[in-house]
């Protein structure tokens, strides 16, 4: 766990795989560490981290395993559940991902024993993103490439079905009005839908393609931000369905936006994978430059700290951590 200020990186973690997603666990899991897990070609492994940020006694960073899921396929996506809790007895960690065969995997674990996991299967193409009710955690959101957005119980049946007008790029869940759910598809529309009624209530326009990410800020749920083309993008939902301020960052393409979960000003950017490097950019909306640049050997997933203005990417064989100003 060293420091690394040759390329700015605050610290990183050797991992035995190609990285090719990372989260941070969202929700409160009743722990001082923060979990953390990482998807590489055929395992999850799950871990937790503390950062001299947040505890005096650490020194730089400290992570540690708890365990590493087989999982037999690479990973694509990873959404945690609010029902993973390290102060109960046994401990209960889930979470679900998403494959490169189509299919969600649901894991529980006690991380001793009991080690299972579902799979749901329904969509017919690439599963882009996903994400748990964020109150119960009784059901999974997922979007694809095949058009649509499903919405899942924990065993695996369809709850509901929404058909989209391209391939589903990415999913969130209103963390205080459980039955309000945001969809970015990359034809530059941004819907968000009324799980009750099943109907859409609300559309925002990029006006710009491809839309490869979008995020709902929040800390201020009025805000949405997403990347389209090589720009980014952010709409306050009360005023226009049309982007208040956008940007342009990325040479070779916008990959990834994510809303720090500490600050409705800060932000974070990815450029494209499969460049030699991958530039990440820490926005603020009050600084008409980055903040922050940093460069990975071929990144990929992003994620932010729960509590602190802290975000991580995947790499080759390792995750790399960036602290950034509030």
């Amino acid at each position: 766990m060293k420091q690394d200020s040759t390329r700015n990186i605050s610290y990183t973690v050797d991992c035995e795989d190609y990285v090719h997603v990372v989260k941070f666990n969202p929700f409160d899991s009743g722990d001082s560490c923060s979990l953390i897990a990482y998807g590489g070609n055929n395992y999850v492994v799950v871990g937790t981290c503390r950062f001299q940020e947040e505890d005096a006694e650490v020194e730089g960073m400290q992570y540690k395993t708890l365990r590493t899921f087989h999982h037999g396929i690479r990973v694509d996506a990873i959404a945690w559940s609010p029902e993973t809790r390290l102060d109960a007895i046994p401990p209960q960690i889930r979470f679900c991902t998403a494959a490169s065969d189509r299919k969600l995997r649901f894991f529980t674990s006690d991380l001793q024993d009991k080690n299972e996991y579902k799979t749901f299967d329904g969509h017919s193409d690439y599963i882009n993103d996903l994400v748990f009710a964020p109150n119960e955690g009784q059901e999974i959101a997922s979007v694809s490439d095949d058009h649509t957005c499903r919405v899942w119980d924990l065993e695996g049946n369809e709850k509901a079905h929404f058909v989209l007008r391209s391939p589903g790029m990415s999913v969130c869940w209103h963390p205080e009005e459980a039955f309000k759910l945001m969809v970015a598809e990359k034809n530059g529309t941004i819907r968000f839908y009324d799980m009750i009624t099943q109907q859409a209530i609300l559309s925002l326009e990029c006006e710009q393609i491809p839309l490869m990410s979008a995020d709902w800020c929040l800390k201020n749920t009025l805000k949405i931000g997403a990347v389209a083309g090589s720009d980014w993008l952010i709409w306050d939902i009360t005023r226009s369905s049309y982007p208040q301020e956008k940007r342009p960052v990325h040479v070779d393409r916008a990959r990834l936006f994510r809303w720090s979960r500490v600050n409705e000003n800060l932000f974070a950017t990815t450029g494209y994978p499969g460049k030699t490097t991958t530039q990440l950019l820490v926005h603020h909306l009050g600084h008409p430059q980055p903040i922050l640049t940093g460069t990975a050997a071929v990144g990929s997933g992003l994620t932010w700290h729960r509590t602190l203005p802290l975000c991580a990417v995947g790499g080759d064989h390792k995750i790399f951590f960036w602290v950034t100003e509030m």
